[in-house]
């Protein structure tokens, strides 16, 4: 009864930590180049649970009767990188990709310590110098992970072609440095639309294609997410209940039954 009591608690912190992945997601869903973070559940590893000094089979002799299973815990949690849907802002300084890959940032700490980190967040615009960096103001990295600089940005025209290709006029200034994954299982989030890769990540060449003027908005659909709200509170409901009928079980045992 004890252990029905820890079984239905797991389902509680399932529901629980299922329902903040849905919350960030549905907080996001407007977020310039977010992905959606997809988890699955898993039970925990079923225990075999024996009978020992049974008459039947002896002393100092056990018997199998069978398996135990403790509960429901979080498995699996990813990124759903699928496309999403891009906007038109004919900004210059805005940029979608269209296929697999990131655009790659240069972060620098309160230290002084670079960080290279990607994104399929395009929002860009540009420093005084001429430097095309994030909203936040972090650098860009073009073609041999050197920060793109373009000459007289505040005054003059840029086109930027599938490949990536930036030209001032007839005048090469860089290309975007993109990047992309063998695996994404070896991708952090950082901040709400930021990538840093950890151990075990391979790079590998991206085959994304870019479009200026626009933006790859947030690939969450708040359909979706709303139903998977509902499943999730109507599940953790059911636990609740399940708590609460075992409760009053071992109330009855406690201070009727024990009192006969």
């Amino acid at each position: 009864m004890v252990r029905a009591l820890y079984t239905a608690w797991t389902g509680l912190r399932n529901e629980e930590k299922r329902m903040d992945v849905v919350t960030n997601n549905m907080a996001n869903a407007d977020t310039t180049g977010y992905k959606k973070i997809e988890v699955t559940s898993e039970s925990f590893a079923s225990h075999l649970a024996v009978k020992i000094n049974d008459e039947e089979i002896g002393p100092d002799r056990m018997q199998g009767i069978g398996g135990l299973n403790p509960g429901v815990k979080i498995g699996e949690t990813y990124f759903d990188m699928s496309q999403g849907n891009f906007r038109q802002t004919e900004d210059q300084y805005n940029f979608a990709l269209s296929g697999t890959g990131f655009f790659t940032i240069s972060m620098t700490d309160k230290s002084g310590t670079e960080h290279i980190r990607y994104t399929r967040d395009g929002d860009f615009t540009v420093t005084k110098e001429g430097y095309l960096v994030t909203k936040d103001g972090d650098f860009v990295l073009g073609e041999g992970g050197n920060r793109i600089q373009i000459p007289g940005a505040n005054i003059v025209d840029i086109n930027v072609n599938e490949m990536g290709d930036i030209y001032v006029g007839d005048q090469y200034i860089s290309t975007f440095q993109l990047t992309d994954f063998e695996s994404y299982e070896f991708l952090s989030s950082y901040g709400e639309n930021m990538y840093e890769a950890v151990d075990g990540a391979v790079m590998i060449d991206a085959d994304a294609s870019v479009a200026q003027g626009y933006l790859e908005m947030s690939n969450v659909n708040m359909v979706t997410e709303m139903v998977d709200m509902i499943a999730i509170t109507r599940a953790y409901e059911t636990n609740q209940k399940m708590i609460q009928t075992i409760d009053d079980v071992l109330n009855k045992a406690a201070n009727d039954i024990g009192k006969v």
